[in-house]
């Protein structure tokens, strides 16, 4: 038991240490952007088509594009950015890039349902 457990454990706090960071960061950036998705709306307080259809096509395209696909194409942007593309660290940023356009939707949805 011993052994499963410290081979188990810091693989347990690599993953809570990716999810805790790509989590916070996401909703460091995602959740500005689901507030001006909400007010460059037609009929709401900066109503800007321009701007709104720019995120929003962002935003969908973000949310369309499969995982893998996402983190082999950002490698360099990785490899700039942390200084490798392999290991805890390194997958933080497609983590992030992956979650800000599911949050700044849902962070759109919930004020959209506001009255």
């Amino acid at each position: 038991m011993s052994r499963v457990l410290s081979m188990i454990l810091p693989s347990i706090q690599e993953t809570v240490y990716m999810v805790s960071v790509s989590t916070f960061l996401a909703v460091l950036i995602g959740t500005p952007l689901g507030i001006v998705l909400v007010i460059t709306q037609k009929d709401h307080i900066m109503e800007n088509r321009i701007i709104n259809n720019i995120f929003s096509y962002i935003v969908n395209i973000g949310r369309s594009f499969p995982f893998l696909i996402l983190m082999v194409s950002i490698i360099p942007i990785t490899r700039k950015l942390i200084g490798t593309s392999i290991g805890t660290t390194a997958a933080i940023v497609p983590l992030t890039i992956a979650t800000i356009p599911f949050f700044a939707r849902i962070i759109e949805n919930a004020l959209l349902e506001v009255d």
